[in-house]
Protein backbone atom coordinates (compact mmCIF):
# COMPACT_ATOMS: atom_id res chain seq x y z
CA UNK A 1 0.00 0.00 0.00
CA UNK A 2 1.25 3.66 -0.98
CA UNK A 3 0.02 6.89 -0.31
CA UNK A 4 1.63 10.91 -0.52
CA UNK A 5 1.54 13.99 1.85
CA UNK A 6 2.23 16.91 0.90
CA UNK A 7 4.13 19.11 4.13
CA UNK A 8 4.06 22.83 3.75
CA UNK A 9 6.79 24.70 5.08
CA UNK A 10 6.95 28.28 5.80
CA UNK A 11 10.73 28.18 5.51
CA UNK A 12 13.59 26.50 7.43
CA UNK A 13 13.30 24.03 10.45
CA UNK A 14 12.17 21.08 11.32
CA UNK A 15 7.78 20.19 10.69
CA UNK A 16 6.69 16.66 12.53
CA UNK A 17 4.78 14.61 10.36
CA UNK A 18 4.51 11.17 13.26
CA UNK A 19 0.54 11.30 13.44
CA UNK A 20 0.00 11.68 9.29
CA UNK A 21 2.30 8.41 9.19
CA UNK A 22 0.45 6.22 12.04
CA UNK A 23 -2.76 7.26 10.42
CA UNK A 24 -1.56 5.65 6.96
CA UNK A 25 -0.14 2.64 8.99
CA UNK A 26 -2.92 1.60 11.21
CA UNK A 27 -5.24 2.37 8.11
CA UNK A 28 -2.80 -0.04 5.71
CA UNK A 29 -4.23 -3.22 7.66
CA UNK A 30 -0.93 -5.03 7.90
CA UNK A 31 0.12 -6.10 10.70
CA UNK A 32 3.71 -6.66 10.82
CA UNK A 33 5.78 -5.35 8.47
CA UNK A 34 8.26 -1.84 7.37
CA UNK A 35 7.44 1.44 6.48
CA UNK A 36 9.17 3.47 4.01
CA UNK A 37 8.98 7.11 4.38
CA UNK A 38 10.67 8.79 1.53
CA UNK A 39 10.90 12.75 -0.01
CA UNK A 40 10.88 13.39 -3.49
CA UNK A 41 13.07 16.90 -3.25
CA UNK A 42 16.85 17.58 -2.91
CA UNK A 43 16.92 20.37 -0.99
CA UNK A 44 14.84 19.26 2.25
CA UNK A 45 15.48 15.71 4.25
CA UNK A 46 13.88 13.92 6.90
CA UNK A 47 15.01 12.86 10.73
CA UNK A 48 13.49 10.71 13.47
CA UNK A 49 14.41 12.94 16.35
CA UNK A 50 12.97 13.71 19.79
CA UNK A 51 9.61 15.35 19.55
CA UNK A 52 9.40 16.24 23.18
CA UNK A 53 11.59 19.29 24.03
CA UNK A 54 11.63 21.84 21.17
CA UNK A 55 14.91 22.84 22.06
CA UNK A 56 16.28 19.68 20.17
CA UNK A 57 14.41 20.86 16.94
CA UNK A 58 15.62 24.65 17.03
CA UNK A 59 19.44 23.26 18.57
CA UNK A 60 19.63 20.96 15.09
CA UNK A 61 18.48 23.44 12.95
CA UNK A 62 21.24 25.96 14.63
CA UNK A 63 24.31 22.96 14.42
CA UNK A 64 23.19 22.81 9.94
CA UNK A 65 23.41 25.97 10.19
CA UNK A 66 26.43 26.63 11.72
CA UNK A 67 28.21 23.35 10.06
CA UNK A 68 26.72 24.27 6.04
CA UNK A 69 26.51 28.51 5.96
CA UNK A 70 25.11 29.86 3.10
CA UNK A 71 28.34 32.09 2.60
CA UNK A 72 30.41 29.73 0.85
CA UNK A 73 31.93 31.89 -2.04
CA UNK A 74 33.76 29.07 -3.57
CA UNK A 75 30.25 27.13 -4.28
CA UNK A 76 29.17 27.42 -8.01
CA UNK A 77 25.28 25.90 -7.71
CA UNK A 78 23.98 30.29 -6.84
CA UNK A 79 21.45 30.71 -9.22
CA UNK A 80 18.54 29.28 -7.33
CA UNK A 81 19.54 31.33 -4.46
CA UNK A 82 21.95 31.66 -1.61
CA UNK A 83 20.18 28.88 0.29
CA UNK A 84 19.99 26.33 -2.32
CA UNK A 85 22.98 24.41 -2.55
CA UNK A 86 23.97 24.36 1.12
CA UNK A 87 19.99 22.98 1.37
CA UNK A 88 21.16 20.10 -1.20
CA UNK A 89 24.58 19.84 1.05
CA UNK A 90 22.28 19.47 4.26
CA UNK A 91 20.17 16.78 2.09
CA UNK A 92 22.94 14.99 1.23
CA UNK A 93 24.56 14.38 5.45
CA UNK A 94 20.80 14.06 6.35
CA UNK A 95 18.42 11.34 4.74
CA UNK A 96 15.28 11.74 2.14
CA UNK A 97 14.25 8.23 2.99
CA UNK A 98 13.60 6.15 6.73
CA UNK A 99 12.88 2.98 7.47
CA UNK A 100 10.26 2.11 10.22
CA UNK A 101 9.52 -1.36 11.39
CA UNK A 102 5.59 -1.99 12.25
CA UNK A 103 3.90 -4.16 14.55
CA UNK A 104 0.75 -4.66 15.65
CA UNK A 105 -0.15 -1.88 12.68
CA UNK A 106 1.91 0.70 14.64
CA UNK A 107 5.16 1.96 14.12
CA UNK A 108 7.89 0.85 16.57
CA UNK A 109 9.59 4.05 17.37
CA UNK A 110 10.60 5.06 20.67
CA UNK A 111 8.94 6.84 23.62
CA UNK A 112 10.29 10.58 22.53
CA UNK A 113 11.39 9.76 19.02
CA UNK A 114 9.06 11.76 16.10
CA UNK A 115 9.18 12.32 12.24
CA UNK A 116 10.53 15.06 10.91
CA UNK A 117 10.43 16.96 7.66
CA UNK A 118 14.06 18.90 7.83
CA UNK A 119 13.36 22.15 5.57
CA UNK A 120 16.68 23.78 4.07
CA UNK A 121 15.26 26.56 2.05
CA UNK A 122 14.44 30.10 3.39
CA UNK A 123 11.20 30.08 1.09
CA UNK A 124 7.75 28.25 1.46
CA UNK A 125 7.88 24.66 0.00
CA UNK A 126 5.40 22.68 -0.55
CA UNK A 127 6.68 18.94 0.08
CA UNK A 128 5.87 15.65 -1.59
CA UNK A 129 6.22 12.82 0.77
CA UNK A 130 5.58 9.07 -0.08
CA UNK A 131 4.40 6.49 2.23
CA UNK A 132 4.92 3.21 1.57
CA UNK A 133 4.38 -0.30 3.68
CA UNK A 134 4.75 -3.80 3.16
CA UNK A 135 4.74 -6.91 5.28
Amino acid sequence: MQSEIVIETNGQGLYEFTQEAARFVSGAGIDTGVLTVFVRHTSCSMLIQENADPDVQRDLHEFFARLVPENMDWLRHTKEGPDDMPAHIKAALTQVSLSIPVAGSAMLLGTWQGIYLFEHRRRPHSRKVVFHISE
